[in-house]
């Protein structure tokens, strides 16, 4: 087994979950954090025949850690280390190692508060700050505090970038370990400022076409959605004709499984990747010989509109966290390089952080769980408090949807709360069964 930068403090570590319930991992991109984390602790005695949780942010990270944890044991996926994500479970009766997405772990706690027989869960990639991620961390908080006396729950808290203090302080003055890690150089270039209305993907195209001549390895590119990754493939198809050196691979989270691992694996003998992916190759994924980033310094995020009570997706400027994220792409296997499309006097004005999809998104979800969890916002430990007239909104939509009466759930929104989908959608298909309109 390689060395990576995160054995250096394994040892820390390992001390201080033995004496600590709680504990915050710092370590940046490359460090090895996801894939060594897991299999470290695994070991150790305080754990004993209990098992492990691991929540990544989207369903191809969760898939891909599951999978170089078990190549790491010899293993295949289902029998050591196994994954579940909608729609898709790779477990056995041997699975000590799970990896989950957040949501699956949501609907775990309401069926299972205690998390019996886990005896760790670990939030990987935790600066995402995604909606499910913080109600999965404040469920598992409240129900570790209600029953779990005997044989406490211990919670690792992971990320490359991440705001350590706050979160120390949420989980009781938690010991902050920090990873130095080990990135190689990566040598920024910087574009002129962005223009109001201008259209990125000429300028991606070209930043591109001047990636391919000026440096050599793949190269990853960012953009903020899949209608510009279409587009910016289209163009570059066209330009770069029958070119058998170069591989477009595109990377979502709609693509199928196939189409993904294309963009992950390493480019064929002779050949170089193009992929181009949106914010989820900003997660645990390492793409194979990917030297060169080229980022467009935009993301889409869902955004809730309280006037029309709808859910809108806003493109807008990353953060400068998400930048350092993504630069550190290029260094991970050799010094690379990263082409940001945007000045360095624009940088200086980006937000530090990315802000927490808990204050800007739709409650619905997270009022209909609390609901079943039979409690509110107030008597949960938060980092960033549901925002309160969002979630009165969201309440009053449950209630006409028949998800509520009063402050009870009814029996159809407990219906409800067991499917994996948005309360809207949720009531939809449970009315549509009761009606017979299947057709």
């Amino acid at each position: 087994m390689s060395s990576l930068p995160i054995d250096a403090v394994m040892p820390a570590l390992l001390q201080a979950l033995n004496a600590r319930n709680e504990v915050v991992l710092q370590a940046p991109p490359g460090a090895g954090k996801t894939t060594r984390v897991p299999l470290a602790v695994l070991g150790e005695e305080w754990l004993g025949e209990q098992s492990i949780l691991m929540l990544e942010p989207r369903r191809l990270a969760a898939r891909a850690a599951a999978e170089r944890l078990a190549s790491e044991l010899g293993e295949k996926v289902g029998e050591t280390v196994g994954y579940r994500i909608r729609l898709e479970s790779r477990v056995g009766p041997n699975t000590r190692i799970e990896v989950v997405t957040e949501g699956i772990l949501a609907r775990r706690l309401q069926d299972d508060p205690a998390l019996e027989g886990v005896g760790l869960v670990i939030f990987d990639e935790f600066h995402s700050r995604n909606l499910d991620a913080d109600l999965a961390l404040a469920l598992t908080l409240n129900g570790r505090e209600l029953l779990r006396d005997e044989q406490p729950l211990k919670i690792l808290v992971m990320s490359a970038t991440l705001e350590g203090e706050r979160l120390s302080q949420l989980l009781e003055d938690a010991p902050i370990i920090t990873s130095e890690g080990r990135m190689y150089p990566v040598s920024t270039l910087w574009g002129r400022p962005y223009q109001p209305g201008e259209h990125i993907e000429p300028r991606v195209v070209q930043a591109c076409l001047d990636a391919l001549e000026e440096q050599s390895g793949s190269i990853l590119v960012f953009l903020p959605g899949q209608a510009e990754i279409q587009r910016v493939s289209r163009q570059l198809a066209d330009i770069l004709g029958e070119r058998k050196d170069i591989l477009l691979c595109p990377l979502h989270g709609e693509l199928d499984l196939s189409a993904q691992r294309a963009a992950i694996d390493p480019a064929p003998e002779g050949r170089r990747k193009l992929v181009l992916a949106t914010n989820i190759a900003e997660t645990s994924l390492t793409i194979e010989g990917v030297r060169v980033v080229v980022d467009a310094g935009l993301e889409r995020v869902p955004r809730f509109d309280p006037r029309s009570g709808m859910t809108r997706l806003d493109t807008q400027r990353i953060s400068r966290a998400s930048a350092t994220q993504r630069a550190g792409r290029a260094g991970r296997l050799e010094a690379g390089a990263c082409y940001r499309l945007w000045s360095q006097e624009q940088h200086e004005q980006l937000s530090a952080f990315s802000t927490a999809e808990i204050t800007q998104a739709d409650l619905a979800g997270l009022a209909l769980q609390l609901s079943r969890w039979g409690m509110s916002p107030e008597q949960l430990v938060w980092l960033d408090m549901p925002p309160v007239a969002a979630y009165a909104q969201a309440r009053d939509l449950l209630g006409r949807l028949g998800a509520l009466e009063g402050e009870k759930l009814t029996r159809h929104g407990q219906a409800m709360s067991e499917l994996p989908a948005h309360p809207r959608i949720a009531h939809l298909l449970l009315r549509g069964q009761e009606l017979g309109n299947w057709g």
